[in-house]
């Protein structure tokens, strides 16, 4: 499906009835990566998931994508379904546009998850390396991060077990068009740092992170976990970055046992 938000066609999922879920997809992917998710949890909840612009069935927009960008695209496509408000879950990228919601929709947020993300900015260093990886991209395509992202993206079991996961992964990167992954390493490099955010979080929270992530290590879901008042921390054995992805089964349980603890 498709709606028209701000100038642009985003593509849009949507199934399930009961309370609603949005859920944000991580760089360099689409809303495919949550199939699993929404095949289980639209039993007892209306699953939402979008393509940010530049991904999957939606055309880039103008400039870099930033995550006050995608939080406000998750926030107009709620209104296009009229819904008042729901739990919001962001993975990686999707974690980020999710600190984003929370400074500029908190009266949309009934419930939080924060999966493989973390609330600093990218240091200098890390800047300049999607500086890097963007001038690649636009060189040789999607094909100049693939393999060398999906290297870190996935844990070392899955890695070794799954390749399947890795095939499935290196597809969807594939799939995306550069445009779509060099303005999204410019929005990425120019987050801010969200770790004032985490205070003024009200919204039940959950944190969950996999065990073997190399991006974003269980010491930073950790310390997320410490500065958010009252919320839950879950870490999913045998999994890295796309813990959603590389146990589907195990981050379902936690996702939707939360879900349900929060009404």
């Amino acid at each position: 499906m498709k709606a028209r938000i701000a100038g642009g066609d985003l593509s849009y999922d949507v199934r399930g009835e009961g309370p609603a879920l949005i859920l944000l997809h991580a760089f360099p992917l689409s809303l495919a990566m949550w199939d699993e998710q929404a095949r289980v949890l639209s039993r007892s909840f209306q699953v939402v998931r979008f393509d940010c612009r530049g991904f999957g069935g939606s055309p880039p927009g103008e400039g870099l994508l930033t995550m006050e960008k995608i939080a406000d695209d998750a926030a107009a496509l709620l209104d296009h379904l009229q819904i008042p408000a729901a739990a919001l879950c962001g993975l990686s990228m999707g974690g980020y546009a999710a600190f984003a919601f929370v400074r500029r929709h908190p009266t949309r947020l009934r419930a939080l998850v924060l999966a493989d993300t973390k609330a600093g900015a990218d240091s200098e260093p890390a800047r300049q390396a999607r500086a890097e990886q963007a001038a690649r991209v636009r060189r040789e395509g999607a094909a100049a991060i693939a393999d060398a992202f999906l290297a870190r993206l996935l844990g070392k079991t899955t890695h070794d077990r799954r390749p399947q996961v890795a095939a499935r992964v290196r597809e969807t990167i594939l799939a995306q068009p550069p445009r779509g992954i060099t303005d999204a390493l410019a929005g990425l490099a120019a987050r801010a740092d969200s770790t004032p955010t985490l205070r003024e979080i009200r919204v039940p929270t959950l944190v969950v992170a996999g065990e073997e992530d190399v991006i974003t290590p269980a010491s930073e879901a950790e310390a997320m976990h410490g500065a958010i008042r009252g919320s839950a921390l879950e870490l999913v054995p045998r999994a890295g970055h796309l813990a959603n992805l590389e146990d589907p089964e195990a981050f379902n349980r936690i996702l939707e046992a939360f879900l349900r603890r929060r009404g």
